[in-house]
C-alpha cells in the first residue's frame, strides 16, 4: 500500500518552484499537481500567490510560450491553439497576447507549405475522398475553414 507522502509548505513551495522552473505552466496545471500532492486549498492559494510574485508562474507568458510552440512544432492552427489554451481556463486578453506571437506571413506560408504536403501524401483516387481526407487533417489541426475549403478547391480539383 502507498502512503500518500505529505509536504511542508516549504517542502511543496520549493519542488513547485522546480515544476515551473522546467518549462512554462499555468494555473491549472500548477493547480491540479499541488491537488496531486494532497496539499490543502488554503496552502494552496499561498504557494501560488508565491510563484506568481516571484515570476515562476506567469499566464501570459505562459500563452504566448504554448502558442508559439504549438505553432512551430506541430504545426497547429489558431483554431486548435485558441481552443487548447481555452480548456486550460487562459483568459481572452492572454489568448489575444499569445496569438500575436505568430505572424501572418508565417502562418500562411505554414498553412500552405503543411497542406501541400499533405495532399501529396494522400494517395486516393477518388477526388471526394481526397478532399474529405485532406480537410479532416487540416481541421483537426485547427486551420479555419474558410482557408482549409480554399486550399481544397485550389489543390484538388
Amino acid at each position: 500500500m502507498i502512503k500518500n507522502k505529505s509536504y511542508t509548505l516549504e517542502e511543496a513551495r520549493r519542488k513547485l518552484e522546480r515544476y515551473c522552473s522546467y518549462q512554462e505552466r499555468c494555473h491549472k496545471e500548477v493547480d491540479r499537481k499541488l491537488t496531486e500532492m494532497n496539499v490543502i486549498a488554503l496552502v494552496r492559494e499561498e504557494i501560488i500567490l508565491h510563484l506568481m510574485q516571484h515570476d515562476f508562474l506567469n499566464e501570459e507568458r505562459f500563452a504566448k510560450s504554448f502558442a508559439r510552440g504549438k505553432f512551430s512544432i506541430k504545426k497547429w492552427g489558431k483554431v486548435r491553439i485558441v481552443r487548447e489554451l481555452k480548456q486550460r481556463n487562459i483568459t481572452e486578453y492572454n489568448i489575444k497576447a499569445a496569438l500575436t506571437e505568430i505572424s501572418q506571413n508565417d502562418y500562411f506560408s505554414t498553412f500552405d507549405a503543411l497542406s501541400e504536403k499533405k495532399c501529396e501524401t494522400i494517395k486516393e483516387s477518388n477526388i471526394f475522398k481526397k478532399r474529405k481526407k485532406l480537410a479532416d487533417y487540416l481541421l483537426y489541426r485547427g486551420w479555419e475553414s474558410d482557408l482549409v475549403y480554399a486550399k481544397i478547391r485550389e489543390l484538388i480539383s
